[in-house]
């Protein structure tokens, strides 16, 4: 089975539009899981702009599936890591000041940096994932760097995927399969959604975990939370 992470910044970016505590994060977080997700994900910027720093603390208290915190490896982070001691630390090579996650880790130029980071928060987590384009060389470098899985960044898998979607997945399977190989678990995100997830799935049998939010999020204000989670897992499962 596939495992679905909600990630939950969407509602906080929604909360801090406005001030106050509507919505409220972490029951926001203790819904999904209610719904049906099998984790919770967020990514706390140094800016805040969405998920702070209290939400993380606040949120390890009430998460009880798989917590799962992303983040660049910067002193900010690993401080974050070690005082909630996640399930899943999930590396993503983001200059502060970016919108969203655009591109993977180069695995190999960023070699010695990865490897020592990830040393240091293998301390405080069960699992270190690292975020990576579909390209061997780089999941091949994941496994030097002593990461435990790879998040394939799937924005050009979204963006191709409704005109050649063959073409789309082809360098995903290439590289989930070179994975499999080396020992490491397969995760993926960015840019996921109802259309066009069950192909990716279909493509990629041993994905161990999806984390999705924005669309997920549009979903459900059409939906509602709970019907959306549940049809979120019916294209995984």
């Amino acid at each position: 089975m596939t495992r679905l992470s909600v990630n939950i910044n969407k509602f906080a970016t929604l909360r801090n539009a406005r001030g106050g505590n509507n919505p409220n994060v972490v029951q926001a977080a203790i819904d999904c899981e209610r719904f049906g997700a099998e984790g919770i994900t967020v990514h706390p910027r140094p800016d805040e702009r969405h998920i702070t720093y209290q939400d993380v603390l606040d949120l390890k208290e009430a998460v009880t599936t798989e917590f799962n915190i992303e983040g660049y490896p910067d002193e900010r982070y690993i401080e974050i890591i070690s005082k909630v001691r996640p399930h899943q630390a999930t590396l993503v090579p983001d200059a502060p000041n970016v919108l969203t996650s655009n591109a993977g880790w180069d695995t190999i130029k960023n070699k010695v940096f990865l490897r020592d980071v990830i040393a240091e928060i293998k301390k405080y987590t069960e699992r270190v994932s690292i975020f990576v384009d579909p390209q061997t060389q780089f999941v091949e470098g994941a496994v030097e760097v002593g990461a435990d899985r790879i998040e394939l960044y799937t924005e050009p898998y979204a963006s191709l995927y409704q005109t050649n979607k063959e073409n789309a997945v082809k360098d995903y399977v290439t590289s989930a399969k070179v994975a499999s190989s080396l020992g490491l678990g397969i995760n993926a995100g960015h840019d996921l959604d109802r259309e066009n997830l069950k192909y990716l799935k279909t493509c990629l049998p041993r994905l161990d975990e999806v984390s999705i939010g924005h669309a997920l999020v549009c979903d459900a204000l059409y939906l509602g939370l709970e019907n959306t989670i549940q049809l979120y897992l019916r294209e995984l499962n």
